[in-house]
């Protein structure tokens, strides 16, 4: 059973949103879970990475709908999220938070059930690659597919992501244990490469995306052989 949060203050739309949830369900076979919440602070507020979807109305109080996104994909890196707005001009903006689609009001259940399919699948594809981490005295849920690399220093550990850093604190060699089934790759004490990112690997450093890591000299032969197996893995994979 999948979690769906309704994020919307006025109550026919809310009613009409979970209504075509209901349908869809009676219709495909599957089951949902579905919360309502009347603006996105109180959606915000001691929040948990349980949900699949979160349909999330632009213009309510307190918290408008695009803050309360960027908000929520500071501690969810893989729910599916779809703004419900009486405008487009909002389009732009919800790139920056990794949006799934827009719904205009008034909703057909028609254009309701084409992207609702598209953001269950999108969520399915990442909950299988994601991992949790603690972050700000809760739990964050980020997706393999967009962490380029972890770092340690002093005991904090950094995950770069494609679009963020996280900052903890942690141990790197329990973070190499849970990401090795990931493919993730150390090229010195201090880094765990994720492979898909590699761009170049030059002497003693290694491109990942648009930054330059050092590979140190004792890990640097078993580095480059595991990555070469990583590459050669990768050539029946489409």
């Amino acid at each position: 059973m999948r979690n769906i949060a309704v994020v919307e203050d006025e109550d026919m739309a809310a009613d009409l949103l979970i209504s075509y949830i209901q349908r869809y369900s009676q219709l495909s076979g599957e089951k949902f879970n579905v919360s309502r919440f009347t603006n996105a602070a109180d959606f915000l507020e001691n929040y948990r990475a349980i949900y699949a979807v979160v349909f999330m109305d632009i213009q309510m109080p307190k918290m408008n709908g695009m803050d309360g996104a960027m908000e929520l994909r500071k501690l969810d890196k893989t729910v599916s999220i779809i703004f419900i707005t009486n405008l487009v001009q909002y389009s732009q903006k919800g790139y920056e938070v990794d949006a799934v689609s827009f719904l205009v009001k008034p909703v057909s259940y028609f254009d309701f059930s084409l992207k609702f399919r598209k953001a269950l699948n999108i969520y399915v594809m990442n909950e299988e690659r994601s991992i949790t981490i603690k972050y700000r005295g809760g739990l964050c849920r980020i997706s393999t597919d967009k962490l380029m690399y972890v770092e340690i220093i002093a005991h904090r550990l950094y995950y770069h992501l494609i679009d963020d850093d996280i900052e903890i604190t942690g141990v790197l060699s329990e973070v190499e244990k849970e990401l090795s089934e990931y493919g993730f790759l150390r090229c010195n004490s201090c880094y765990l490469v994720n492979p898909k990112f590699v761009v170049a690997v030059k002497g003693s450093e290694v491109q990942v995306g648009n930054r330059t890591l050092q590979i140190s000299r004792p890990r640097r032969a078993a580095f480059l052989a595991e990555l070469a197996n990583w590459y050669a893995g990768q050539g029946g994979k489409s």
